[in-house]
């Protein structure tokens, strides 16, 4: 009888372990900046994973280096939120050896420093003798983003020594741009495209001649590295993911803008909309 309890037990364990394992194959963890357009990407895979594939999703926001050390150490699973070959340069050579790419989720991206289109200044290097008209500042967002980098890397350069790059977060750059546009005053952001600030206002981006912001960029997506042995049905599922174009990509954005939405809502209505496209993701 004590014999066949411990087989009993042991077959137990052995099925709960399996069960376990099992759970811990449906689960997914994705790392993003809280930017707009990572939020709308980062909704949009995990309402796949979990309305269309069944799995179970955890979305962590955090700031670019720590989600690049995270798929780097394995801690997430990926993040779609890369932007190369400039912006986040840096942050991938730390991690290469354990990560892989599996290229552009959007194409056409760009940062920049943007005005509204009434500020009568077209370049980064004639705004020193703008200083006052600006409050001696440059409306940034959070330190750790690559674009405040370059950012510092431009004032140096164009010896913008008038003019002081001021750190927030995406929501007070949005915010700090909506007031001056409202009074009709001039302003600098740091900014994006794609971003629904381009569709919102009539905005520019300023030339920048010694190209210390970058060119045109994509927006790509980084898995760890095991991801495709691990969860090959997951890791299919994000090299197939993109969007069609930045106009539809800025149209969910434009859709989490509005009073009272829900990112993972809108993603949701997003895959109902599109089903064909997001059915040749899982073929």
């Amino acid at each position: 009888m004590k014999k066949i309890l411990t087989l009993l037990m042991a077959a137990l364990l052995i099925a709960s372990l399996s069960a376990t394992a099992f759970a811990g194959d449906k689960k997914v963890k994705l790392a993003y900046v809280e930017w707009d357009c990572a939020t709308a990407t980062t909704n949009v895979i995990q309402a796949v994973l979990q309305e269309r594939m069944g799995y179970e999703v955890e979305i962590l926001p955090v700031a670019a280096a720590i989600m690049w050390q995270a798929v780097g150490t394995g801690d997430v699973d990926a993040t779609a939120a890369a932007w190369l070959p400039i912006t986040h340069a840096d942050y991938l050579k730390r991690v290469e050896n354990n990560v892989v790419d599996l290229g552009p989720n959007v194409t056409g991206a760009k940062l920049g420093w943007a005005v509204p289109s009434y500020v009568t200044v077209d370049s980064i290097a004639d705004l020193n003798q703008y200083a006052d008209k600006l409050d001696d500042r440059i409306i940034g967002i959070d330190p750790g983003a690559g674009i405040m980098t370059l950012s510092e890397k431009a004032i140096e350069e164009y010896k913008l020594k008038d003019l002081e790059l001021m750190e927030g977060s995406g929501a007070t750059m949005t915010a700090s741009l909506s007031n001056a546009i409202k009074n009709k005053e001039w302003i600098v952001v740091t900014a994006w495209s794609p971003h629904w600030l381009f569709g919102r206002w009539d905005m520019k981006f300023l030339k920048d001649p010694k190209g210390i912001l970058g060119g045109e960029e994509t927006i790509n997506t980084v898995v760890r590295k095991g991801l495709k042995e691990d969860k090959p049905e997951v890791y299919a599922f994000l090299d197939k993911f993109a969007w069609k174009d930045a106009k539809q990509f800025q149209m969910v954005m434009a859709w989490n803008q509005e009073e009272g939405a829900d990112p993972y809502e809108n993603a949701k209505r997003f895959i109902k909309e599109n089903k064909e496209q997001v059915d040749s993701w899982l073929k």
